[in-house]
């Protein structure tokens, strides 16, 4: 969750800004939410999800608290509506039975909200307090509501009946990606203390000494996968863990979520539509536990956190930290797949304009990367501004993801930014890449 460029200080060009966010936001929004009839808006697609009209008032709820309350002191528009859509205290499996606001209440809703908002937004010192410094306010509720999109568009790929999104297919390769990349012990600069629209569990900057190891040079692919499905995979226990084999067995998994055979080989449904699995795209939609259990099978491990994000952001020739692996600027068409500009992964090899300095493809976009980490605060962490969007989830109940996907926004993406969910989860956009130790005798140079 970032802002496209780095706000500064100069209060106009940075109101501008917010305000383009905005409405590049609202607009995604809008399509994912028009896209469908009332009926479908209110419907749960999945017990994992909630109904699309929740999410659409949702987004306008927290709008209203931070920015119309708190930034803006103004009068609630809705403060009887404020439990109904508190993510707490409503669990995801009992939202469709609540009293929602219909389709064009919240459509009403959420846009009395922004007009508010945007009158708001012109009288703001962005120097005031550390809320609205830089626009963070602003920032945090792009981002928030770039998350719920990304968030609806899962629940289009869970939706039945007719397809009602399209996009162009992705990039064809233009590069030729394989094999790993040694990455040399040392220290480098994990997190930022810096960038103005980051998120609290992505602060403060620090640094973190590593062993030497190596990394995939792209994500895990569908043909790695299918010759772990092939040769077997989900049937030997001794490739997962206790808990990831207790959980294969009673959720019945056998091949990645949306995977059918077909033929010799096997089919994938996107949103709605059926085409064959493609080999050279990252595998999607598979949990933590299928992720450790490739990783065990291919005589690998999934990265940690820490090595992920040296991958991303360590530049060699310099020794420090990138925003982003190809540099501080903000991601183009030719950087990353993502945006929800496209419906799936690219092929690997799609994006060369995008990877790291040491060689690494394709680590923003595409697809969520599990890693072996468990979800913690950096070292000095401090929650702001409130605890429930982070705090609360430390320990070891959920894994790190990083990276974003094809429906991660730009807003929401960023070499720092961290992702985190149950093990179990593969209704999200996840795929990932595997890791090793060195041997002694490897000499790992940049």
């Amino acid at each position: 969750m970032t802002t496209t460029g780095r706000p500064g200080t100069d209060s106009e060009p940075l109101r501008s800004r917010i305000a383009a966010e905005l409405d590049r936001t609202r607009s995604r929004t809008a399509l994912l939410t028009d896209a469908v009839d009332d009926d479908d808006l209110m419907r749960q697609h999945s017990t994992l999800m909630s109904p699309l009209v929740w999410d659409l008032a949702h987004v306008g709820n927290q709008e209203e608290l931070w920015l119309v309350r708190d930034v803006g002191g103004r009068e609630p528009v809705r403060r009887d509506i404020d439990d109904l859509y508190d993510a707490f205290k409503q669990p995801r499996r009992d939202r469709p039975s609540l009293p929602l606001l219909p389709p064009a209440e919240a459509r009403a809703y959420v846009r009395t909200v922004r007009d508010k908002v945007y009158d708001l937004l012109d009288g703001v010192r962005f120097t005031d307090r550390r809320l609205v410094e830089d626009g963070f306010a602003f920032g945090m509720i792009v981002q928030h509501e770039q998350q719920h999109d990304e968030t609806m568009l899962a629940t289009h790929q869970l939706r039945a009946g007719v397809p009602v999104l399209d996009a162009p297919p992705p990039p064809e390769p233009r590069a030729r990606v394989a094999g790993e990349v040694l990455v040399p012990a040392g220290p480098f600069t994990m997190g930022t203390s810096t960038d103005p629209w980051a998120l609290d569990n992505e602060r403060p900057a620090h640094t973190v000494e590593l062993p030497a190891y190596a990394i995939d040079a792209a994500p895990v692919t569908n043909g790695q996968y299918r010759a772990f499905v092939a040769d077997g995979g989900y049937d030997e226990p001794r490739w997962w863990s206790a808990a990831g084999w207790r959980h294969r067995v009673e959720a019945g998994l056998s091949a990645p979520m949306h995977w059918r055979p077909d033929g010799d080989g096997w089919a994938y449904r996107r949103f709605g539509r059926w085409s064959p699995v493609r080999d050279d795209e990252p595998v999607v939609h598979v949990c933590w536990y299928e992720a450790a259990a490739y990783a065990a099978w291919a005589g690998r491990r999934l990265p940690t956190e820490a090595e992920w994000e040296k991958a991303a952001r360590w530049d060699p020739a310099t020794g420090r930290s990138r925003r982003y692996p190809w540099g501080d600027e903000d991601p183009t068409v030719e950087h990353a797949n993502l945006g929800q500009r496209h419906l799936w992964p690219a092929p690997v090899g799609a994006y060369p304009a995008g990877a790291s300095p040491l060689g690494v493809h394709q680590l923003v976009g595409d697809v969520w990367e599990w890693t072996a980490s468990t979800f913690r605060g950096h070292p000095g962490f401090v929650a702001f501004p409130y605890r429930e969007y982070s705090e609360v989830f430390f320990g070891d109940d959920y894994r790190v993801l990083r990276g974003g996907s094809f429906g991660t926004d730009r807003a929401a993406c960023r070499g720092t930014f961290r992702n985190w969910d149950y093990p179990i989860r593969r209704q999200i956009f996840s795929g990932f890449r595997c890791a090793r130790d060195t041997r002694p005798e490897e000499a790992a140079q940049p």
